[in-house]
């Protein structure tokens, strides 16, 4: 891995999507948004997390580059910084399924933990179709504390 912000302790076998997942982690990590959206096929979708939430209230995902763009504006770029901790990885397919913990370290001094699921699915090229989040807001929230 790139950085200490990320822990992998999943199989490292290589796959096209745990590439891409890996890449998009990577530019997370650094703040990277132009890297990151370099990720992403034209006409992927963003559903972080799936289902309606404060970053998505109807729950429709996030579309093509502008709103992928617009998704980075508005819940990774509020973060100081980001740790990942990937423990488990299944790739098959198109697809992979990360289990994990992603930290987000905010303004202020606080700290919110996100176990989920986090599926990725790749064109053929290799860039990333979709981005599934699969976690729950309430027991995301339930582990804000100062740092």
């Amino acid at each position: 891995m790139l950085v200490d912000e990320i822990t992998w302790t999943a199989s490292e076998v290589e796959h096209p999507a745990r590439t891409a997942s890996w890449r998009s982690m990577e530019a997370v990590v650094k703040g990277a948004k132009e890297e990151w959206l370099a990720l992403f096929a034209d006409d992927a979708v963003v559903e972080d997390p799936v289902g309606p939430s404060m970053f998505d209230p109807e729950g429709k995902g996030h579309h093509g580059q502008e709103g992928i763009s617009a998704f980075w504006d508005l819940a990774i770029a509020l973060a100081e910084r980001f740790e990942f901790a990937i423990h488990d990885s299944f790739a098959t397919g198109h697809e992979v399924a990360n289990v994990g913990t992603i930290s987000a370290f905010l303004p202020g001094g606080s700290r919110i933990d996100t176990e989920g699921v986090f599926v990725y699915r790749v064109n053929p090229d290799g860039l990333i179709r979709s981005m599934r989040a699969f976690w729950e807001v309430d027991r995301a929230m339930a582990t804000i504390r100062q740092v």
